[in-house]
């Protein structure tokens, strides 16, 4: 593992983190949960496939990355890669300094459940491992390439020019190694125009041309674009009127309701989770059911929206925990576009085997791909680049 790097991706009570060689297979990743808890424990695949779970009751951040940092140090990994969810204007992956630091907690009003733990994780690691370079790979950095008039709202321009207020777009490291992956499998790397549809918990859609970012879902915060797990996805700006007016609402708990107890579980009133609410589906559940249809709609007519900023479609690739797993979710999305000339291979969408990667259309018109994302390898990547560079 002699070009390893370590990917580090701390959430709010729990820490990701990957150790990522020049083969995939090599790789040793897991996640440390339910930090500060009685539960806090380490789960994860070691070298050569082994299973791991640790329990460390009450650590902290700190802590617990001290337990995995250690655990793996003799592997001497060469850089430390670190997912930061919101960049602001920053438009690559960087180098860690005092200055890029402070940028990203400049940032910490763009998405303030996400970069304050970030930087937990990235002062964590600069203390325990003061000797080695370190890298901020940015979600929202592979959309600068966006054209004005897709990041604009039609808001005041002071709101933009003094208080950066725009469309900013997550996952893109996501969006980006998908993205590279299927143009490369069509013969035309980083050649015409793609969409793209990361599903999961947190969902968003992406059209790139020539291996840039053109146009995407999420906004401001990642609570904009389609439907998602808990997250409403687009609604009415007025809404917040409406509830503060007749209901009395808060914007806290406004903004709690939207991103907390919306989406899947909103509609259904049941799961977040997909595969659950399918199987309800299956069996009569009305709401389930109603889920699954506002989900694939909503999805469809986002692509379909995107595409305005591609001058050809090659292909669509689907990918996420949803997108990699359910052909059931891949075919109603599907129906909904049949003006785009997609021609799903029911067979091969059925019997790609779950989490692997293939081509699902019937070899005409735009091609139609499932890509697994590899998101920690993206971020490897590109501290790779940095620390070359």
């Amino acid at each position: 593992m002699s070009t390893s790097v370590l990917v580090i991706n701390c959430g709010s009570s729990s820490i990701k983190y990957a150790l990522v060689s020049d083969l995939r297979e090599n790789r040793i990743y897991g996640i440390a949960e339910n930090l500060n808890s009685a539960d806090a424990r380490i789960k994860g695949i070691t070298f050569g496939g082994q299973p791991l779970e640790l329990s460390i009751p009450y650590a902290d951040h700190s802590q617990a990355l001290e337990t995995i940092l250690n655990r793996l140090s003799h592997y001497k990994p060469q850089a430390i890669g670190h997912r930061v969810v919101h960049g602001g204007s920053l438009t690559k992956a960087e180098l860690l300094t005092p200055e890029i630091i402070e940028k990203i907690r400049e940032a910490t009003p763009l998405a303030p459940l996400h970069n304050p733990a970030h930087l937990i994780g990235i002062e964590a690691t600069l203390k325990l491992f003061p000797e080695l370079p370190q890298v901020a790979v940015f979600d929202t950095a592979f959309h600068q390439t966006m054209p004005e008039h897709a990041y604009r709202y039609a808001l005041p321009k002071f709101l933009y020019t003094e208080h950066n207020v725009r469309r900013y777009g997550f996952h893109g490291t996501s969006h980006a190694y998908v993205t590279d992956r299927a143009s490369e499998l069509a013969g035309d790397f980083r050649k015409g125009g793609w969409l793209c549809a990361h599903l999961g918990n947190g969902s968003s859609t992406c059209a790139v041309w020539n291996g840039e970012s053109i146009d995407t879902s999420m906004g401001l915060t990642p609570l904009e674009g389609i439907v998602m797990g808990t997250r409403s996805g687009d609604v009415d700006p007025s809404l917040h009127s409406f509830l503060a007016s007749n209901l009395g609402w808060d914007i806290e708990k406004i903004d709690n309701m939207l991103n907390k107890e919306s989406g899947l579980l909103g509609l259904s009133n049941l799961s977040n989770d997909m595969r659950t609410l399918v199987e309800a589906s299956q069996a009569g559940n009305e709401d389930a059911t109603l889920a699954i249809e506002v989900f694939s709609y909503r999805l469809a007519k986002s692509l379909a929206a995107l595409s305005c900023g591609l001058p050809t479609i090659n292909g669509l690739a689907f990918t996420g925990g949803i997108g990699e797993n359910s052909a059931y979710i891949r075919e109603k999305t599907l129906a909904y576009l049949p003006h785009f000339s997609f021609k799903l291979d029911k067979a091969l969408n059925n019997n790609l085997a779950r989490g692997s990667e293939g081509r699902i259309d019937q070899g005409e018109g735009p091609q139609i791909w499932v890509i697994p994302t590899d998101e920690e390898g993206r971020i490897a990547q590109e501290t790779r680049a940095v620390v070359d560079a």
